[in-house]
């Protein structure tokens, strides 16, 4: 891929975005009225629905587990069962759309969120509950690899605009339902509504991609597959590069699912009420839209992510110091630092698209990396829930986040220059 121009423009209307014909996964040339438009309303619709299922059942876990009578061990597996599902379940997705095309196989991921949310919200039974909830985050694992690939084919020139785009969907879409779904079980007095509600924005979710499939399946039987060339096997395992990128996407969803885990505890531990600490969690969570909208932009226009790397790190060590020394004293400055660092998230994920000459490379590269990171992840916060449990105090736990955090730099240096994975 080409690197992006220094000055990009700013998002035109929607219809817009694809200006140049863009082929479609069966080969085709689609019309940038109609195929570039609906491929970005379905990628964005796609994008709110990424976390919705994961934040709602955090915020009703208390709920869920004396409604279903989970006991502790059941209840840890439900809150692992994310990090399995993406590392697990994600690594496949480049086996699939070797073999279907990628807006068929998001049609079957998001009818398996919109099962799995229903059935979930319907049952009574704590081992039924597990199972559709991992049918639901099935469905995720495979949007999640595929959404950097798609970026990469029908908007090759705009990658840090429409990965920006998408990635202030999820965040909104994370934020929304982490706030809203103990209101909405209020209302409607069960916590199955509080879960059941986000099938329909699933559902919401498929309708752009029907057609999308159904074009590349009559594309597929005009096709003549003795004259297709066989597209190169990309194996990022074998790369620097792809163990670069999986360890920094690994590190920085480590600190992430420790901060979403612990950080009211750490607040609430330091005196304040419980809903206070709770509405400076969301904070996080709420002041990272905008950085999700402008960090990709910004790492599309670098030659060098370098900067965007060493900033992001000096936010998050003074966030982890501040919390360390004086987590009574200012809080919004620690919150608003930790949103900041944050923005790792989106900056790895446009940098799946940099790092990657082809759509191949990109669709391989997304699954080892997140894959593999979310392996990683998993350990954030057990490790912190050990060490506070061991100490009881925060000054281990945070250290642990600082060692991880170093370990993140150290990665995200090697991945900041231009370079492909293809090359390697």
């Amino acid at each position: 891929m080409t690197p992006p121009p220094t000055a990009a423009p700013a998002l035109p209307a929607p219809a817009a975005v694809d200006a140049r014909p863009a082929r479609d996964p069966a080969g085709r040339r689609t019309h940038p009225a109609t195929g570039g438009a609906l491929v970005l309303a379905g990628m964005l619709l796609v994008a709110l629905n990424l976390r919705a299922v994961v934040t709602s059942l955090g915020a009703l876990l208390d709920e869920v587990r004396d409604g279903l009578g989970l006991s502790g061990a059941m209840a840890g597996l439900v809150t692992t069962l994310p990090t399995i599902a993406f590392a697990g379940l994600g690594a496949l997705t480049p086996w699939l759309v070797r073999r279907v095309a990628p807006a068929r196989v998001l049609v079957v991921a998001m009818l398996a969120l919109v099962a799995g949310q229903v059935l979930r919200a319907a049952t009574d039974s704590a081992w039924i509950f597990v199972l559709t909830s991992a049918l639901a985050l099935a469905g995720i694992a495979v949007s999640n690899i595929l959404l950097p690939m798609l970026v990469k084919q029908h908007f090759p020139q705009r990658t840090g605009l429409v990965t920006g785009a998408y990635t202030m969907a999820l965040t909104l879409g994370t934020t929304v339902a982490a706030a809203s779904a103990v209101p909405i079980a209020h209302a409607f007095g069960s916590w199955r509504a509080g879960l059941g509600v986000w099938a329909a924005m699933a559902a919401v979710a498929v309708l752009p991609w029907v057609p999308l499939a159904l074009r590349t399946r009559a594309g597929a039987r005009r096709a003549t597959p003795t004259g297709a060339a066989v597209p190169t096997r990309v194996r990022p395992a074998r790369t620097r590069l792809g163990w670069a990128m999986a360890v920094y996407f690994g590190a920085q969803s480590l600190s992430g699912y420790a901060i979403m885990g612990w950080l009211a505890q750490l607040f609430r531990d330091a005196g304040y009420q419980p809903e206070s600490a709770g509405l400076l969690l969301a904070g996080v969570t709420a002041l990272g839209v905008p950085i999700a909208l402008l960090m990709p932009t910004v790492a599309g226009r670098l030659t060098s992510l370098r900067p965007l790397v060493l900033g992001l790190t000096t936010a998050s060590t003074l966030a982890y110091l501040g919390l360390a020394i004086a987590p009574d004293g200012p809080a919004l400055l620690w919150v608003t630092l930790l949103a900041i660092g944050q923005g790792a998230f989106p900056m790895i994920l446009t940098a799946i698209g940099l790092r990657a000459r082809t759509a191949e490379g990109t669709v391989a590269l997304s699954a080892f990396a997140q894959s593999t990171g979310y392996v990683i992840a998993a350990l954030g916060p057990l490790s912190v829930g050990i060490l506070y449990e061991i100490t009881g105090g925060w000054t281990a736990p945070i250290g642990f986040l600082l060692a991880a955090l170093a370990v993140q730099t150290a990665a995200g240096m090697a991945i900041a220059r231009p370079r492909y994975v293809e090359d390697e």
